[in-house]
C-alpha cells in the first residue's frame, strides 16, 4: 500500500513471465546496444544439468575464431532479430568462466534424453523445452512416447517440480498423484 495524498492506495504489481521453447535459443544473433548491431552468433545454450538453467550460450565473437561464452547475466533482453547486450565485453573467454567450468565442459543438451518415472517406466523423450525468458530457468519438458506407443497416447508436459533427478542418460520424475479416466464426467449432475 503506498500513501498518495492523505489517501492509502492498494496496487499489485503484474509481473509478465514468458516462456520460450528451446528453439528461440539456438543460433540467435548476439546483439549490441551500444553499436546498434550484431556482434556475434549465440550457437546454444549451456545449461545446469544441477539446477536446469541456462547459464549462457557457447558464443563466437564477430571476425573471432575462438570460441567465447555469453553468460546469462549479461543479457539485457531477448527480442526476435537476437539476443541484446551492452557490447562486445559481455562475450566472455571460456577460461575466465571459472564458477561454470564443470558445467562448460560436460555440453549437457536435453533433447533426446530418456524419461523414467521413479518406478523405471519409460515415458518417452525429451523433444523439447520451455525457458522463462527472464530467470533462465527451464520450466517445462516436453516428452513424446515412442512410435507404437504414442499411436494411443499423447505427449507429456513435465513440469520442473516433477523432475527427482538428471542423469547423463535420462531423467527421472514423480509418479502422476492421480490418473484421470477420459469417460468420467466433467461434473457431478446436480441434485
Amino acid at each position: 500500500m503506498v500513501k498518495l495524498q492523505g489517501k492509502l492506495i492498494h496496487f499489485t504489481a503484474i509481473i509478465l513471465v514468458m516462456l520460450q521453447l528451446s528453439d528461440a535459443f539456438f543460433n540467435r544473433n548476439v546483439l549490441s546496444l551500444r553499436t546498434g548491431g550484431p556482434i556475434g552468433q549465440a550457437i546454444k545454450p549451456v545449461i545446469n544439468p544441477n539446477n536446469l538453467k541456462v547459464e549462457g550460450w557457447f558464443a563466437t565473437a564477430s571476425g573471432d575464431r575462438d570460441p567465447k561464452i555469453l553468460p546469462s547475466l549479461e543479457v539485457r533482453d531477448i527480442i526476435t532479430k537476437g539476443i541484446v547486450v551492452n557490447d562486445h565485453t559481455s562475450l566472455t573467454e571460456p577460461e575466465d568462466m571459472v564458477r561454470l567450468k564443470d558445467v562448460l565442459e560436460i555440453e549437457f543438451a536435453l533433447k533426446g534424453k530418456k524419461v523414467y518415472t521413479e518406478n523405471k517406466k519409460l515415458i518417452g523423450k525429451i523433444q523439447d523445452y520451455s525457458i522463462d525468458d527472464k530467470s533462465f530457468l527451464i520450466k517445462k519438458l516436453y516428452a513424446t512416447q515412442s512410435l507404437l506407443r504414442g499411436i494411443a497416447k499423447q505427449d507429456i508436459i513435465i513440469d520442473r517440480n516433477q523432475i527427482i533427478e538428471i542423469t547423463d542418460k535420462k531423467i527421472i520424475i514423480s509418479e502422476p498423484s492421480e490418473k484421470v479416466s477420459d469417460r468420467s464426467p466433467a461434473t457431478a449432475p446436480a441434485a
